[in-house]
């Protein structure tokens, strides 16, 4: 019966460090999901999910010494929902400016016995 040991790290590994792009997909994210029904939140919520694709793939290239995925996942779901909130905002402005523009009278208005 052989027993196997964990692997051991080479004294000369680097010692994990955590990803700043990772806290700026966060903050990103969480920057896009406030101002998302403003719909200005399109530009910091569309940077962030860039980003994080970015910042996943060199974490994955690190293997395991570069952290921060959980930043990473909380920033793409901040990102996500703030593009649904600027999406549900557009739609609303677009309901809301079709009903008032339903309201408003059609043509030109004449006053009484105009010619």
């Amino acid at each position: 019966m052989t027993v196997q040991l964990a692997p051991s790290r080479h004294p000369l590994d680097p010692e994990p460090a955590p990803s700043t792009k990772a806290r700026a997909v966060f903050t990103l994210g969480l920057v896009g999901l406030l101002t998302g029904p403003l719909i200005g939140g399109v530009i910091p919520a569309t940077i962030a999910l860039l980003l994080a694709r970015q910042t996943s793939r060199e974490a994955f290239a690190a293997g395991g010494y570069l952290t921060g995925g959980a930043w990473i996942r909380r920033g793409r779901k901040l990102a996500w929902t703030g593009l649904v909130l600027a999406l549900t905002a557009l739609v609303v402005a677009v309901i809301a400016g079709l009903l008032h523009l339903a309201a408003s009278p059609v043509g030109q208005d004449f006053a009484p016995g105009t010619d």
